[in-house]
């Protein structure tokens, strides 16, 4: 039995500037944190040929072609496994709620599949492997942020060259800064998850027509590369303004990025304290990340008291692990 486990993450500067419309024109840069919330997946050899797989459904299939679920048929055909194998997938948070967890999961699988084959595989080749299941087979209208993030875990700075190449740096955040800023960020979920790809591509149409949101997207590149400057010299307060001029930017891209609830809730953590937030991942829905130095508690009591659900969390050092290797001959 195999078992390992990927990080989901937070954007915390440049979200956006990887998507394929903008970054092959432009190039992106996109500062992002891993966090301790997991998808884990569990892989084991099985008695019989075919194929189980168990995620929120269970398939029994004897043939790799039959499978429903296109990231675990395409994680497959990747590794050339074709019958006798088990698969189980366990998750910390829900799906479709903006905290990359479709691309931690690829990242997940493909570490235990290649444990499962006994090869060795470096970061740099999960994250790339990822990548070319979810974009290139899958054909998904997504950027390289959340595989790469999962990967390498930690707070990284992801710059995103014009032909898709990834240059992964640390960001260079002081322990004291780091631990100040973990307790000034607050999440809460807030309850409707979307399909990221519906919004996705709305943005990708928008950048490919409206010189607006092209516009917008450069101010959030931008905002990454200064959200970089001010955490590496410690001004998180200066860190919560760019979250809340990134919200703004953000709003500008595609009107599924917001609505009528998300802007009420985001006033009411302004009011109550918040210097700035935003919806994470594509929009529409999810999880809510908030920067408040001062006045937390009441923060997460005006928030609370509308419905919305606190989360605590700490951030990922380690990235993509195997907890467990118990592979037999």
């Amino acid at each position: 039995m195999i078992i390992s486990r990927a990080p989901v993450r937070f954007s915390l500067g440049g979200g956006g500037s990887d998507l394929p419309a903008y970054v092959s024109q432009h190039g992106g840069f996109i500062v992002t944190a891993a966090v301790d919330k997991y998808i884990y997946v569990q892989a084991n050899r099985r008695f019989f040929d075919s194929i189980r797989l168990s995620y929120s459904k269970t398939e029994i299939t004897d043939s790799v072609d039959e499978i429903e679920h296109p990231i675990f048929r395409e994680a497959l055909r990747m590794m050339e496994i074709r019958s006798g194998i088990e698969l189980v997938s366990i998750a910390d948070v829900p799906s479709n709620s903006g905290l990359g967890s479709s691309g931690a999961f690829t990242v997940a699988l493909l570490h235990a599949l290649h444990a499962y084959k006994r090869e060795f595989v470096s970061t740099q080749q999960l994250a790339e492997e990822a990548c070319e299941i979810e974009i290139g087979r899958l054909g998904e209208p997504i950027g390289k942020q959340d595989p790469y993030a999962a990967a390498y875990g930690r707070l990284s700075c992801l710059t995103i060259e014009r032909d898709m190449t990834v240059h992964v740096e640390p960001l260079q955040i002081s322990e004291d800064s780091l631990s100040d800023l973990e307790s000034n960020l607050h999440v809460f979920y807030y309850g409707v998850e979307r399909k990221a790809a519906v919004v996705l591509a709305s943005q990708q149409r928008a950048l490919q027509t409206e010189p607006a949101s092209v516009e917008a997207m450069h101010r959030i590149k931008q905002l990454g590369f200064e959200t970089r400057r001010v955490l590496e010299r410690g001004e998180l307060d200066g860190f919560g303004e760019l979250l809340h001029e990134h919200w703004t930017e953000k709003r500008r891209l595609a009107a599924e990025v917001s609505s009528a609830s998300i802007d009420e809730h985001y006033a009411a953590a302004r009011a109550a304290g918040a210097l700035g937030g935003k919806i994470m991942g594509a929009g529409g829905g999810g999880f809510f990340l908030f920067y408040a130095s001062r006045a937390k508690g009441a923060l997460i009591r005006a928030m609370t008291a509308r419905g919305l659900r606190y989360v605590r969390f700490r951030f990922d050092l380690d990235g993509a692990q195997l907890v467990a290797n118990l592979r037999r001959s």
